[in-house]
């Protein structure tokens, strides 16, 4: 309890923090968004199967952090949804795309 008189922002953002984690988990329940497994809340602040807060961006979203925009997943699924951008998964899909067509074998012509 020292930490909420040494910093006390860190304590009131964390107390923040848990109190939209508990609003998220009664309204969606106790499993990830993307991977539809079970979270584990017992485990510490920043562990991949832990809970996180991901931002669902919507078409008129004026306010990002209302508790509307707001969903529950596991670390390790938010973390790899940063990179799934439209640009990156086109760059994934060139590269392997390539990647195919070098090691393929060449055809021989009968004749």
């Amino acid at each position: 309890m020292i930490a909420k008189y040494v910093t006390p922002w860190a304590y009131k953002r964390e107390r923040e923090e848990q109190r939209r984690i508990a609003e998220l988990r009664s309204r969606d329940g106790d499993n990830c968004r993307r991977c539809r497994r079970p979270i584990r809340f017992d485990l510490v602040r920043g562990h991949e199967k832990g809970p996180a807060i991901e931002v669902v961006m919507t078409a008129s979203s004026d306010k990002p952090q209302a508790l509307e925009n707001l969903c529950l997943c596991h670390g390790r699924c938010n973390a790899e949804a940063s990179d799934n951008t439209l640009e990156v998964a086109e760059r994934v899909r060139r590269k392997s795309e390539a990647e195919l067509f070098a090691n393929s074998r060449p055809v021989r012509k009968a004749g």
